[in-house]
């Protein structure tokens, strides 16, 4: 086996990288591994171009294996990886956006990235192995890439900034950040922080910056000695004559349609998409027609189409690099028209609808049960969820006619990014024990819809009495930039051909008091720290405008929940009664449920939750579980029936499967000669606690009880005994006295 080692230390671990041939057919491979995380990667291009493609087709799969963790993880019935976990879906992405910049996106050739956890420890994440691991794979490949990148991840521990945290560091960060870059540009940013400022955010990205310089300069030290020929692949390219024949034809026409110079004076209708995107489409089928009748030979309608559309792109940087002219009339810090509401719908828990421009979301809450919370088992991950949110996309948010297949990697990417937004702002469960579940429903689209989506899950969660404490709001930044003088303009609020066309989609999540969520990929190369920095002002001049209106609609959670969200009641108990509360097999708790109709969750301290939607129900519920549960002390008066009848006493079941004994000396305050005297089967009676013994057995006492006894009573048993004059004993149910006898005490 062929076998070429290096390694690196970094922040005091070592790196390292492996060159074997197992994947000897891929076009680029490497095995990295970091404490016992250990990553392949590799890369594949298919030699033929792709027929009938007008974009770039790269394909990137991250797999999670279980054998990776040693678990045989899965269903009872499937014991095999599936589907991806979101949490694949996620680093997936996170790579594909971490080198897509870096391809030429004129190729038509299919390129597949597949990374592969062979192990996992539990310290090292594997996501920014992973990237590492598809960039030098793509660097030793001959596939056409302009590499390497490398990735950082950075958190804000204790105050300190901590680069690559381990998972038990992470669960402290009050910033959880993933970036990747080159050697000086920053191409991809992930993040997740509770409330932190922008320049510490900035700060932050500097600091972990140097980590991405030492792992772009170690794989070129790599590929120094093995990397291949780059292969010359044909490339969407237009010929001078289509490029000509647009140019005279077209151009003009091309320019009017996007920045619609004869639209109406209605400010509503003239920053409307819809006449634009009208007109421009209009433009394109001319185009193609004409092309196709003037080029009849060398007519290839994806290069037609991209040629267009570099064009569109041109028109764009220009008019806003120069003129700061935006296709929908807005300044290059203008926010589009905002408006929101809550508590829109009958029946849900709360709502929110949010709406900037033409992107319209409605989000919807619902509250349940701490069982409600999704239970995630993964090679990575395992845990619970209790606060889940989650993004539909359906075709007609765009005007358009698809599939409903449920939700794809974007759903899930945007979903997550909205969740981790509004996570900091998620009580406690000691605080608010529910399961809380969000779906934001994208109900037309134009720019940032996961931005949109934390607004109006913000509004959701204050008209559903979620005692969240603040709003949190997002919004999309972009960036026009010319590569060759380095000339840029952050633009504020993007969408339209601004989203199409922009060199950066720049989503920056937060309340007031700072960033909560962050997520940026680009077209280009990167940016520096410095747009870094004034795309983040944009931002929060933008965040806290948003603020302001979705205060004006609800500042502060309603003081109470929906009439028709269930109700959930705290009880301790002791955690050694947790079995008699369950019983055997769950036959006592499944007894309560299936009575009252309530949902009972035990926690293993002792913990019990009660959820309902009937007050009737939850009542009877509580009442049962506390008489199962409860400590009896000495002294304490009892109530139970006669279960069982023994010679030596009578056992009482004073609650669901507890039974105390009172000894047929504890029946009367005299000499009972046999127990049926006093007590039958079936009989209902109070008792007192005499004491309960090292083994958790309640010994009762019937002759303590207040009241049960009279001094009359007493002093005629007594006289009634033998050996005294006066006759009989008193009877119980007509069975006579009988002489003492001596019983021993036993437990059947």
């Amino acid at each position: 086996m062929e076998s070429h080692k290096y390694s690196k230390v970094v922040e005091g671990k070592t790196l390292h990288v492996e060159l074997t041939n197992w994947a000897e057919q891929a076009n680029g491979s490497a095995l990295v591994r970091l404490g016992d995380t250990l990553i392949l990667a590799t890369a594949v291009m298919n030699p033929h171009q792709r027929e009938g493609g007008d974009w770039f087709p790269l394909m990137v799969d991250y797999e999670e294996k279980f054998y990776a963790a040693g678990k045989i993880l899965g269903s009872r019935f499937v014991k095999r990886e599936t589907r991806p976990s979101e949490e694949a879906i996620l680093t997936s992405r996170l790579i594909d956006r971490s080198i897509r910049p870096r391809f030429d996106m004129r190729m038509r050739n299919e390129v597949q990235i597949v990374v592969t956890v062979l192990s996992i420890d539990d310290e090292h994440d594997p996501d920014v192995l992973a990237l590492f691991a598809a960039s030098l794979a793509l660097s030793l490949s001959n596939i056409p890439w302009d590499g390497p990148t490398a990735g950082a991840r950075v958190g804000i521990i204790d105050g300190k900034m901590v680069l690559n945290p381990t998972y038990q560091e992470r669960q402290k960060a009050t910033l959880d950040v993933i970036f990747s870059g080159t050697a000086d540009r920053i191409n991809m940013l992930e993040a997740g922080a509770s409330e932190v400022s922008e320049d510490r955010f900035a700060e932050a990205i500097g600091f972990g910056y140097r980590s991405i310089q030492e792992l772009t300069a170690f794989q070129k030290e790599i590929c120094r000695e093995h990397k291949k020929e780059k292969a010359i692949v044909p490339l969407s390219t237009p010929s001078p004559e289509m490029i000509e024949l647009f140019e005279k034809e077209f151009s003009a026409a091309v320019e009017n349609a996007v920045y619609q110079k004869n639209r109406p004076a209605t400010p509503e209708l003239q920053r409307g998409e819809h006449a634009a995107h009208e007109s421009t489409d209009s433009v394109r089928k001319a185009w193609l027609a004409r092309a196709q009748e003037a080029l009849s030979d060398s007519f290839v309608k994806g290069t037609a189409e991209f040629l267009m559309e570099e064009k569109v792109n041109d028109i764009v940087h220009e008019r806003i690099i120069k003129k700061n002219e935006r296709p929908d009339g807005r300044t290059p810090e203008e926010l589009r028209s905002l408006n929101a509401s809550a508590g829109l719908l009958p029946r849900t828990h709360g709502s929110g609808l949010f709406m900037r421009g033409e992107t319209h979301v409605l989000s919807l809450l619902t509250l349940g049960a701490p069982g409600d919370q999704q239970i995630v088992e993964g090679m990575e991950i395992r845990t619970k969820k209790r606060f889940l949110h989650h993004y539909n996309f359906p075709p007609f948010s765009t005007g358009e006619v698809k599939p409903m297949r449920g939700p794809g990697r974007r759903e899930i990417g945007h979903g997550a990014l909205a969740g981790r937004a509004l996570a900091p702002l998620i009580p406690s469960a000691d605080e608010f024990p529910y399961t809380i579940r969000i779906v934001s429903e994208v109900l037309s689209s134009n720019g940032s819809s996961s931005m949109a989506s934390v607004c109006g899950s913000s509004l959701a969660l204050m008209d559903a009495g979620v005692p969240i404490k603040k709003h949190a709001a997002g919004a999309a930044m972009g960036l026009m930039m010319n590569s060759m003088t380095g000339e840029y303009k952050v633009l504020t609020d993007i969408q339209g051909p601004e989203d199409r066309f922009g060199d950066m989609d720049f989503k920056v999540a937060g309340t007031r008091d700072g960033i909560t969520a962050v997520q940026m990929d680009v077209k280009i190369e990167g940016i520096t720290i410095e747009i870094l920095r004034d795309a983040l002002s944009h931002a929060h001049r933008t965040r806290m405008q948003i603020l302001d209106m979705m205060e004006s609609v609800i500042s502060q959670p309603r003081e109470n929940l929906s009439e028709w969200a269930p109700r959930i009641i705290t009880l301790k108990i002791n955690p050694e009664k947790i079995g008699a509360l369950i019983g055997p097999g769950g036959k006592i708790i499944n007894e309560i449920i299936a009575k009252t109709g309530v949902q009972i969750d035990i926690e293993e301290d002792g913990t019990v939750f009660v959820t309902s939607e009937k007050e009737a129900g939850m009542a009877e519920a509580l009442a049962m579980i506390k008489q199962i549960t409860r400590e009896l002390k000495p002294g304490e008066l009892v109530e139970g029936q006669v279960t069982r009848l023994l010679d030596f006493g009578a056992f009482v079941e004073i609650g669901p499967r507890q039974e105390g004994l009172i000894h047929i000396s504890e029946l009367a305050p005299w000499h009972v000669e046999r127990v049926t005297d006093i007590l039958n089967m079936g009989d209902t009676t109070q008792a007192i606690v005499k004491n309960i013994d090292d083994q958790g057995r309640i010994n009762l006492s019937l002759k303590d009880v207040p009241g049960r006894y009279s001094d009359t009573d007493i002093a005629t048993a007594r006289q009634r005994q033998p050996g005294r004059s006066g006759g009989d004993m008193p009877r119980n149910n007509g069975h006579r006295g009988r002489g003492p006898r001596n019983y021993d005490r036993r437990r059947t």
